[in-house]
């Protein structure tokens, strides 16, 4: 074996372990990551991933975490730069976009929300989570008929669903159809016996 072929395997080897020792020190930051947000501690979570966030390319799923962990210490201005980020690195995210919604609605921007709402579920449009903050924005608009259409149809595709229900009813109140609201809550009671929400309004309306 002559010294060349020693030396590059050398360096082979090196190369390896080094790699392997940098995988080993992000599946910690990982963890750790993981395990403050688990405390509670949401911008030390998000703070551990900035290794991930500042070489490049840029991890797609670091950053998507890092504007989940900005959002739930509602530093909602950098949750929002964290998810306009990721659909800038890929257009195509509904999961950007989904999260996107999340910070706009913490900060009442009910319009751009739904517009980002409704963007998923022109590709998607059945997706649950989009149907639920849509619905969220229409009734912070008091926006009731379209709520109250939109949840009815949404409630055909998950007919075991509380909160489209809850929706429902919600709309049905607002536009004066309280044998309907009644209806709605009389199945979120069956789906959820111990429903305040749907216990108050059966109670109120006995008969």
């Amino acid at each position: 074996m002559n010294r060349s072929y020693k030396q590059s395997h050398r360096l082979t080897l090196l190369t390896v372990f080094t790699l392997l020792m940098s995988n080993n020190i992000f599946a910690d930051e990982w963890t750790d990551s993981y395990k403050l947000e688990a405390k509670g501690n949401f911008s030390a979570a998000a703070a551990v991933l900035k290794p991930f966030l500042t070489k490049k390319p840029i991890n797609e799923f670091a950053l998507l975490r890092h504007a989940w962990l900005n959002y739930s210490s509602r530093n909602y201005n950098d949750a929002i730069r964290d998810y306009q980020q990721a659909l800038t690195l890929n257009p195509n995210s509904l999961d950007a976009r989904l999260g996107l919604i999340l910070p706009m609605m913490a900060q009442g921007r009910w319009r751009e929300a739904a517009l980002h709402a409704t963007k998923v579920l022109d590709v998607a449009p059945w997706q649950y989570y989009a149907h639920i903050r849509l619905m969220a924005c229409e009734e912070a608009m008091q926006q009731w008929n379209i709520l109250e259409n939109h949840a009815s149809k949404v409630a055909e595709r998950y007919p075991s669903d509380a909160t489209i229900q809850v929706y429902l009813a919600r709309a049905y109140i607002s536009t004066g159809k309280t044998e309907r609201a009644l209806a709605s809550y009389k199945r979120v009671k069956e789906m959820i016996p111990e429903h305040i929400e749907a216990i108050r309004f059966l109670n109120m309306n006995k008969k």
